[in-house]
């Protein structure tokens, strides 16, 4: 997988924050040499999220977010305003556009009003941020002496022009010096193998499989066993049986899709390790015990609880669906209940739980390990235990113990 295949939830997030008309657009065109977001004096031309990602050394492959207007108003103008404070839930690092001729023009008590806040979150979470001030080109000395004192954080600040290509290159340089303690070259499974070791993925290939291609995890995990000099061996279910019989070397580990637990479980000796693809996902994004401990909630389940199942990413649901057909079903027959289910995906996750009894997720293999974390302290913070599809189904098939068995 070559930097421009790294899917996002692999990549550094760089949010660009601002007033309408900062130039935020502007500085996202600057940055990645391309046209990509609108660029107009009409306020508000930016009113959703735009992403582009791109290779940024030292850092690696990036995507920048450039984000609505901080001052915008009305209710639509609320709204987006929220959009972009919601973008933070999956930023690793920050830019702050500051129109120089504006600030100095409408003073503290409006750069405290509207830039402030963000600057307060970017602190709050830990997030290491630049401050752009752009236009720079119309700044005396003496006016970029002001600004910084009014802005108040000196050694953040630095003075660009989108317009004119002015400092952009520093800008770069600057982001790729910024230190994100949080990003760590973990793991999927190759800490797991050693060379030569073999392992077999399970991928079943049924009405809800991608026509032609192999899933994200799939991918990943095959990538991460070559690079540990291991044999991944890649089969179906229903040959699984065939293909340990025809292996001269006993496999290190079994990796299987989740909705193929079961089956895989009753073929493969006990004493053979076994997890999923969305396990070692949970174990990468750094909540595997977390996740494990939620699984146990399905017991405790009571008539008429809310559930909600959610997933990373939006796709075409189909008739073999695992979210929304098998989970529910295998729920159901386990808890032997009635459950009010609920059901989301993307970045539609609610910020509430409260009514919630437990949150089952997806392994978030479209998301970043900051936005994972945040829907989890989400969940945390409202009491609510949260597993993964993984755990969820190999605790209801009794094996999630023998299933994190290779973590130990």
């Amino acid at each position: 997988m070559g930097l421009n295949d790294t899917p996002k939830g692999e990549r550094i997030h760089i949010g660009i924050f601002g007033r309408r008309n900062a130039g935020k657009s502007s500085l996202l065109n600057a940055i990645t040499g391309q046209s990509l977001a609108v660029v107009s004096e009409v306020k508000g031309t930016t009113t959703d999220p735009v992403s582009k990602s791109m290779e940024l050394l030292p850092l690696g492959p990036v995507v920048f977010i450039d984000t609505p207007g901080l001052d915008d108003s009305g209710t639509l103008g609320e709204l987006r305003v929220k959009k972009s404070f919601q973008v933070l839930h999956k930023t690793n690092m920050g830019i702050l556009v500051v129109d120089g001729k504006t600030l100095l023009r409408e003073g503290k008590e409006k750069y405290e009003e509207i830039e402030k806040p963000i600057l307060a979150e970017f602190e709050k979470r830990k997030i290491p941020y630049v401050i752009a001030v752009n236009k720079e080109e119309f700044l005396s000395s003496q006016e970029k002496e002001q600004a910084v004192l009014l802005i108040g954080k000196r050694d953040k600040v630095m003075f660009v022009s989108a317009e004119q290509m002015t400092n952009i290159h520093e800008l770069k340089d600057r982001l790729g010096a910024l230190k994100e303690k949080e990003k760590k070259e973990g793991k999927l499974v190759g800490d797991l193998l050693k060379l030569g070791d073999l392992a077999v993925l399970v991928v079943p290939i049924d009405s809800a499989a991608p026509k032609g291609r192999l899933i994200l995890p799939q991918q990943q995990v095959i990538r991460d066993c070559l690079e540990a000099g291991a044999v991944p061996v890649i089969t179906r279910e229903t040959e699984l049986k065939t293909t340990l019989a025809s292996l001269r070397k006993r496999p290190r580990l079994v990796i299987t899709d989740s909705q193929a637990f079961k089956q895989v479980e009753k073929i493969i000796p006990e004493d053979m390790f076994l997890t999923s693809f969305s396990i070692l996902l949970a174990r990468y994004k750094g909540n595997l015990k977390s996740q494990a401990k939620g699984a146990m909630a399905l017991d405790t389940l009571k008539e008429g609880d809310k559930v909600l199942i959610s997933e990373s990413c939006t796709h075409h649901r189909q008739c073999g669906d695992i979210g929304t057909v098998k989970l529910p079903g295998w729920m159901r027959e386990y808890t032997k209940k009635n459950l009010d289910l609920i059901f989301c995906s993307g970045t539609e996750f609610p910020q509430d739980l409260a009514d919630y009894a437990l949150v089952i997720h997806c392994g978030g293999c479209m998301i970043n390990e900051r936005e994972m974390k945040y829907r989890l302290e989400c969940a945390k913070k409202a009491g609510v235990p949260m597993t993964n599809y993984g755990m969820a189904i190999a605790h209801i098939h009794g094996i999630l113990e023998r299933s994190l068995e290779i973590f130990d």
